[in-house]
């Protein structure tokens, strides 16, 4: 199955969406794993590779741009509506 995530580096939780995936849809990676997406993704957002629990860093580019505001599950959009950034 082709790829419609990135994940742009080895160490990062969050693949980027090459494309819209519907919520039911498979989330197909690079290494050609797959799992169902939990929520509709907007093309170039981020979805949750693994589920962490609140509180957890959110890594993309190797590095920490937010964390958790609650339980997440691997197949989740992740976005402001459930991602802290700096100070929140």
């Amino acid at each position: 199955m082709k790829p419609n995530v990135i994940i742009i580096n080895p160490g990062d939780n969050v693949a980027v969406a090459l494309e819209d995936i519907k919520k039911g849809e498979k989330v197909c990676l690079p290494d050609n794993r797959s799992f169902e997406a939990l929520s509709h993704i907007l093309y170039s957002h981020k979805v949750l590779l693994a589920d962490i629990k609140a509180n957890s860093d959110i890594v993309k580019y190797g590095e920490v741009i937010g964390q958790s505001k609650s339980d997440l599950k691997r197949g989740e959009w992740v976005h402001t509506h459930n991602m802290k950034l700096g100070e929140e």
